[in-house]
């Protein structure tokens, strides 16, 4: 790290200084290089709390993941910080709040992850349906004899009603791709109006949450994570969605009371469940992983080179932008731009 500096000492001819939680793509960081000083978590892990909280203490802006929890405590941390740009579309992770009140920017990535999550969605619901990883595990374990009628029965897809809570840019892109599976779309979203001519094209119809589990063999979350959609998928709403049907969630983990999809998938409430995130990410409620009816994923969401780094260009123009004196592109509380 480089040597304090501290507010006497600080001149408006200093270069801005950013800090980087974890490694991203270099080529997005390379962008920085003359512009900004910047310096990366040289660990390939999260960040200590107390590491992070010395690694603040004399930067102008932060790059940010969701797995580092910004507050008011990191604040206090970094007086002269000015801009966070995290690298994600949710921003539950940052207390934004309290950065608008003491007039600190946060940005976020939304956009250029959205085709790759809904690709990420369907492989979680084909890889469920279909049994693939159960088909994965029989095959390496040497069991497979030879073709039988009734070896790994899974559930068709086609032609079937898929459930999507949350119809914001992620939502829309798994809608498409369910077309082409000819399948009936229910939705629910609690914060979006969808326009008439998008339900239209989408060939999808809106109803409430419970309706939308009680009619879809597949229901799919992608909804941020605020209070209202904290454990908004319980054992009641998972009882509405009855033994054949199939969970996916690609969007975060505490959507859903973990410790009830458990007994809910032990007990046979529902037939399936397909997770890319988890309640105490990393960790998993004992005894998920024993089960074989539930496809876990390590929150692969956005995890393709071509989107990670795109992630990475759009949280470096947000910094690029700031520390230029323009508007940043993707502003989560543009109120603090026109304090």
């Amino acid at each position: 790290m480089w040597p304090r500096r501290t507010t006497e000492s600080r001149d408006v001819t200093d270069v801005n200084r950013v800090y980087v939680t974890r490694q991203i793509p270099q080529s997005a960081l390379d962008r920085l290089e003359g512009v900004v000083e910047y310096s990366v978590n040289p660990h390939d892990r999260v960040l200590e709390r107390d590491e992070l909280l010395e690694a603040v203490r004399d930067i102008d802006g932060l790059l940010s993941l969701l797995t580092d929890d910004i507050d008011a405590e990191v604040f206090d941390a970094a007086p002269d910080l000015k801009i966070v740009a995290n690298y994600a579309v949710g921003y539950n992770n940052i207390d934004v709040a309290e950065a608008t009140r003491r007039g600190i920017l946060v940005t976020n990535t939304p956009g250029v992850l959205t085709e790759t999550t809904a690709d990420l969605t369907w492989a979680l619901i084909m890889a469920i349906t279909r049994r693939v990883v159960e088909g994965d595990r029989f095959m390496r374990a040497g069991r497979y004899v030879g073709w039988a009628p009734m070896l790994l029965l899974g559930s068709d897809v086609y032609g079937k009603t898929l459930g999507i809570i949350g119809m914001g840019k992620i939502g829309q892109a798994v809608a498409r791709r369910a077309i082409g599976f000819d399948m009936q779309i229910l939705y629910q979203d609690m914060f979006l109006d969808l326009p008439e001519v998008a339900e239209h094209l989408l060939d999808a119809d809106e109803v409430d949450l419970h309706e939308v589990l009680r009619r879809s063999d597949i229901v799919t979350l992608h909804v941020p994570l605020t209070d209202e959609t904290h454990h908004m998928i319980g054992m009641r709403e998972l009882e509405l969605l009855g033994p054949n049907g199939y969970l996916i969630n690609a969007s975060r983990g505490p959507v859903v009371d973990e410790v009830a999809l458990i007994e809910a998938l032990r007990e046979g409430v529902i037939k399936g469940a397909a997770l890319d995130v988890f309640e105490d990410e990393p960790e998993m409620k004992p005894g998920l992983a024993e089960l074989d009816n539930v496809v876990l994923l390590p929150h692969l969401g956005s995890a393709t080179i071509e989107t990670r780094t795109a992630m990475g260009d759009l949280a470096v123009d947000n910094l690029l932008a700031f520390f230029a004196g323009e508007e940043p592109p993707t502003p989560v509380n543009p109120e603090v731009l026109k304090a």
